[in-house]
């Protein structure tokens, strides 16, 4: 019985240090959640600042955001003033985008998710979150490290076959102890590295400890970078899917 038992244990063992991502597959998930749960919630309200960084200039972009769930969200664009009204709108899988300057609305197809968004570092798929994290990927626990002086999970997301999504493969690194998403690296289908996010300054908005500044480094782009500041942030807003209409992103900046 005692030799039963010493041979599980060094089963164990060898299955932690060969093979450390079945260990912890089973967890890696409700992280990935338990993450993404923190800085969303049911429903959101938001004022944000948006930073383009270039060598030579910067220009930041004023906005207000709702979102309700994974399926609606809802950006205004408040600054500078040439831009000022112009609303994207995601509804389930539709992505609007309202442009007050010729009183147009148009459809972006899936080809445009992987484009500059406002001529930032973002893309149209990181600002709308077109394809789900949680559903549309495979995740795995690379390894616990040390990051910032914390503790974090590294995890890798890998995108199930049938997923419409853009990366070939996300690295994310998620504090075990408040569940903070503090750098996720971003890769395309040939595994090279294509932009860098970084998140910092934890601060507290309506009793939730998140990072309010993040910031989009593209790998191969030196000098440039784009900053996202959290300036005002509210959880379980009352929102209903009908203030998601293609009709309200007209109104809505007017």
């Amino acid at each position: 019985m005692k030799s039963y038992s010493k041979l599980a244990l060094i089963a164990f063992i060898l299955l932690y240090y060969a093979f450390p991502t079945f260990i912890f597959a089973q967890s890696a998930k409700e992280i990935i959640k338990k993450a993404d749960d923190l800085v969303r919630g049911e429903s959101s309200e938001s004022e944000i600042v948006m930073t383009i960084v270039r060598p030579d200039w910067e220009r930041s972009i004023s906005m207000k955001t709702w979102a309700l769930g994974t399926d609606y969200s809802l950006v205004l664009i408040s600054k500078p003033v040439r831009d000022q009204g112009t609303t994207f709108l995601k509804r389930e899988n539709e992505i609007w985008n309202w442009i007050p300057s010729i009183g147009r609305s148009i459809k972006l197809p899936p080809s445009m998710m992987m484009q500059s968004w406002m001529g930032s570092d973002f893309t149209n798929d990181d600002l709308v979150k077109e394809s789900s994290i949680l559903e549309d990927y495979v995740h795995s626990i690379l390894a616990e490290e040390m990051l910032n002086d914390q503790k974090v999970w590294k995890i890798q997301l890998i995108p199930k076959p049938d997923a419409a999504v853009v990366w070939g493969k996300v690295i994310t690194y998620i504090t075990q102890a408040e569940f903070h998403q503090l750098k996720t690296e971003y890769f395309d289908e040939d595994d090279f590295l294509v932009n860098t996010m970084l998140a910092s300054e934890v601060k507290t908005f309506d009793e939730r400890r998140i990072p309010s500044k993040m910031e989009m480094i593209p790998a191969d782009k030196p000098g440039n970078k784009t900053k996202f500041e959290y300036i005002s942030l509210k959880f379980n807003v009352k929102l209903k899917p009908s203030f998601f209409s293609t009709q309200n992103m007209k109104k809505i900046g007017e």
